[in-house]
């Protein structure tokens, strides 16, 4: 359980770091560019307002009251001792000098500013404006500087001046508020994100655990499924492994225990006749000995073959050697190979050729195809050798050839069928085999891309399709 918490608060960062930072970064950048483009209108507004102020009042200045230096000097004094916005700016008149000669505050006359406004109006003789710290008091402040003009020189200039802390203090309230709405908004965007991976990463923590005890041989172990959503659905896609697990744990026990009967039932009947061969000298006595032994040999042969195509199969070796063949020459050869067999056991074969014409070659091994012929027949004459009669046929069709294998047996359950082809599978069956014999056939086929299909024929027994393209 420690590692599981070890790997869930690893996925729990990763996704925190990979769904906040961008959101994190992004308002960052949001808000900075807020704070930038506030202050920018902030100091932008208030510096057009003093330069229209002072545009305004230098104008009124010029032309309404100064007609003389000495009116300049005097008509100054009266300006500051009237101005009635002293509490929020400072009215300056400089002289020629550059020294403040007038103040509205009455405590900087006679000091000399050298702020860059000053200089350049008095150069340009046009209305400059200064953003920075005071040399005097060290305050941050704004200053708009217009230059007075009497015949076209610059007798001195009117300054307005204006602390920067009411709007630096404005300007932080601003900043301030959206800083709290990012912290604000990056928290809810927090907690949504741990509401969300903790509903991820909870279910994961179980999926692990039953996954382990899967692994650990709980097979067939299930999870409640709470969810309808991806995670249910894994759920359910491990509920459904655990479940085909089980059922092949089982299976492959059945077809070990399966095997191990098959394979020492002719093992017993092959010694002890060769034990009884050797205290026997009756020839009829040693002959069917002989033929027992034979019987048994091939069968243990035939499994062996069995269980090794199915080896192939599982490891992606099982391939075709593909050459023309003659279909239903084959076949025949199949089928007169077995009458013969099936007729000593009591067993009548009936084969019935229902094409038209000769069977042009087709592509195919045939060696496997006889492989398949013969499971079939034998299929046929162990499962519904009770019916005492096989009926074969063969038949060409539009790009297809159709052989069909029919015995008159007591046929297979309905609910057995699906399941006839896969591996091990040998249902309510009591006859011997390994259970792999009918998923060679079937992988044979496909790998022909034909189609095997085995049913219930009408009236009763077994029928297998076995459909071929051919050209």
């Amino acid at each position: 359980m420690a590692n599981n918490r070890i790997e869930i608060t690893g996925l729990r960062k990763r996704w925190l770091v990979s769904s906040l930072s961008p959101i994190f970064v992004v308002a960052l950048l949001i808000a900075g560019t807020f704070c930038v483009v506030m202050a920018n209108y902030y100091y932008n507004m208030m510096l057009d307002g003093l330069k229209t102020r002072a545009a305004n009042a230098s104008e009124y200045f010029t032309s309404n009251t100064m007609t003389s230096i000495g009116e300049f000097y005097q008509y100054a004094n009266s300006f500051a001792a009237e101005f009635s916005d002293r509490d929020k700016m400072e009215l300056q008149f400089i002289s020629s000098s550059k020294k403040i000669m007038v103040s509205s505050y009455g405590l900087t006359a006679g000091m000399s500013p050298d702020t860059p406004d000053i200089i350049d109006a008095f150069q340009a003789k046009e209305i400059r404006s200064f953003r920075g710290v005071d040399p005097h008091t060290g305050e941050h402040i704004m200053s708009v500087c217009a230059p007075l003009l009497l015949d076209d020189q610059v007798v001195g200039a009117m300054r307005y001046v204006t602390s920067m802390s009411a709007v630096t203090r404005e300007l932080l309230i601003t900043v301030g508020v959206a800083l709290g709405l990012l912290i604000v908004g990056t928290g809810m965007v927090y907690v949504s994100n741990m509401v969300f991976i903790n509903n991820v990463v909870e279910p994961v923590a179980e999926v692990t655990e039953a996954a382990k005890r899967i692994a650990g041989g709980s097979y067939g172990a299930q999870m409640e499924n709470h969810y309808r959503d991806e995670i249910g659905q894994l759920i359910d896609a491990i509920n459904n492994m655990s479940s085909q697990i089980s059922k092949s744990e089982k299976v492959k026990s059945e077809f070990i225990s399966s095997v191990s009967h098959e394979l020492r039932t002719p093992l017993t009947a092959i010694n002890g006749w060769g034990e009884t061969l050797l205290e026997d000298n009756d020839p009829a006595q040693i002959r069917r000995g002989v033929n027992i032994i034979l019987k048994e040999s091939r069968r243990l042969t035939n499994m062996v073959e069995e269980l090794l195509d199915f080896s192939k199969m599982e490891d992606g070796r099982f391939t075709l050697s593909i050459e023309p063949v003659d279909i239903q020459a084959e076949f025949e050869d199949t089928i007169y190979t077995y009458m013969e067999l099936f007729k000593q056991d009591g067993i009548e074969l009936h084969y019935e050729d229902r094409c038209e014409e000769l069977t042009p070659p087709i592509p195919g091994d045939p060696e496997r195809l006889k492989q398949v012929f013969c499971n079939v027949l034998d299929n046929a004459a162990k499962h519904g050798g009770a019916g005492r009669r096989i009926d074969a046929a063969v038949t060409a069709g539009e790009g297809a050839i159709t052989i069909t294998v029919r015995d008159h047996g007591p046929g297979i359950p309905e609910a057995e069928l699906p399941f006839v082809k896969q591996k091990f599978y040998k249902g309510s069956s009591r006859a011997r085999g390994s259970g792999i014999g009918l998923a060679v056939c079937d992988e044979i086929i496909r790998l022909h891309e034909g189609t095997f299909s085995i049913g219930n024929a009408e009236g009763g027994g077994c029928i297998v399709t076995v459909t071929l393209p051919a050209e």
